[in-house]
């Protein structure tokens, strides 16, 4: 790898420029006739996401959230030839376990604001005994501000798993643990193959019943308690996919869209927000309110993430074809836990996650279900997660 191994400084510091520009094409978007039924079966609702695109022009402060982002200590430093975006939190306590918080889409290392503090400063947090973590939390290659990617093969997750042990390595942690969500849950399980006798650890969320494009799931063979996830699981295979289906094939050609058009970025992740999160809210921003969503939208817009995530997604789609061709068809519906490294999943409401095709031969060391959250459990239902990360990285000291 190329690397410049200095670590930078970084602050949020959106030119005013594009703060205008976004008001401005915001005001001036060319609104579609409505679905033809009401709801959300066809996407996203006309009339709510004119109210919300309303918000964000003339209600969202983005300075405030600039400045509360800005209290977290963030960091630069190039690897493999990409600029890499991370925070980097140390514990005050002495013994403190080094922890890398590896995000997925669609978010950013800002996804985990609300447990930072818990976890690092558990005295504070009227948890004076629990345990506490140094945190590292990096934006993937073409999310956030790790971009614009100047590197080939961003999104690779084998590459990734090598850049995030190198940055921890750069930060003077030879050993460390891992929690992974979504796409990040991904890297986690990488992480565990080419740097695993480093990785104290692996916590996961975000997580499915199956491959989304392998078979669907028998609800007829998983337990009665899983039957629920087993049929959602489906239910999204069979018409949740779209979103996956474009940004592993055809990024580039979306790419113009996101990064034209604040509405259909917005849009675009305002739909996966409804889906996914805790199946009690009933709009996004019930679940993780109306600003934080906003805020997510808006790291995105402003660093123009919609496109290159989008084509992170292909990369990353294109290297899991490629390993799953060499894995035969019998080999289940999900693989087995990450080799070596003792592992957790956390499950929330939301998910669609079923432990008897997880882990078939029963080799977890954690296995927590939550009735509430969803696919973004620390902005959803932060206590849950921090408490559940402390449950089992506790055992592993």
């Amino acid at each position: 790898m190329n690397n410049d191994e200095v670590i930078r400084p970084f602050r949020i510091d959106v030119p005013a420029t594009d703060l205008d520009d976004l008001t401005d094409r915001l005001r001036r978007t060319r609104w579609p006739e409505p679905s033809p039924e009401p709801g959300w079966s066809r996407g996203v609702p006309l009339d709510y996401l004119q109210e919300l695109a309303g918000y964000w022009a003339d209600g969202f402060d983005w300075r405030e959230q600039e400045n509360l982002l800005n209290q977290f200590p963030q960091f630069v430093t190039q690897i493999g030839g990409q600029d890499i975006h991370f925070i980097h939190v140390r514990s005050a306590e002495t013994g403190a376990m080094p922890l890398l918080f590896i995000h997925g889409w669609p978010s950013s290392p800002f996804e985990f604001a609300k447990v930072i503090g818990p976890l690092t400063d558990p005295r504070a947090h009227a948890n004076d005994n629990a345990i506490a973590f140094d945190l590292v939390i990096p934006s993937l290659p073409g999310y956030g501000f790790s971009t614009p990617v100047t590197a080939p093969g961003a999104g690779n997750l084998f590459q990734v798993a090598h850049q995030w042990a190198e940055l921890m390595t750069r930060l003077g942690y030879e050993r460390f643990a891992v929690q992974g969500t979504d796409v990040g849950a991904g890297v986690a399980g990488m992480l565990a193959m080419v740097a695993g006798a480093r990785v104290l650890g692996i916590h996961l969320t975000g997580t499915a019943a199956g491959t989304p494009f392998g078979p669907p799931v028998d609800p007829d063979e998983v337990p009665d308690r899983d039957r629920d996830r087993a049929l959602r699981f489906n239910e999204f295979r069979e018409n949740g996919l779209g979103y996956l289906q474009l940004q592993s094939t055809k990024p580039q050609t979306l790419a113009y869209a996101l990064t034209d058009s604040p509405v259909g970025q917005l849009a675009w992740i305002v739909e996966k927000f409804y889906e996914w999160t805790d199946p009690a809210a009933t709009l996004p921003e019930d679940a993780v309110g109306r600003d934080e969503l906003l805020r997510t939208v808006s790291i995105f817009w402003f660093t123009g993430a919609g496109a290159s995530s989008a084509h992170g997604t292909y990369e990353g789609m294109q290297a899991w074809r490629a390993m799953a061709a060499h894995v035969s068809p019998d080999a289940g519906a999900q693989s087995e836990p990450p080799p070596g490294a003792p592992t957790g999943y956390a499950v929330f409401a939301g998910d669609t996650t079923i432990r008897s095709l997880v882990d078939p031969a029963g080799k977890l060391a954690r296995w927590s279900e939550f009735d509430s959250g969803g696919h973004f459990p620390a902005m959803e239902v932060p206590e849950l997660l921090a408490g559940d990360l402390r449950a089992f990285f506790g055992t592993l000291r």
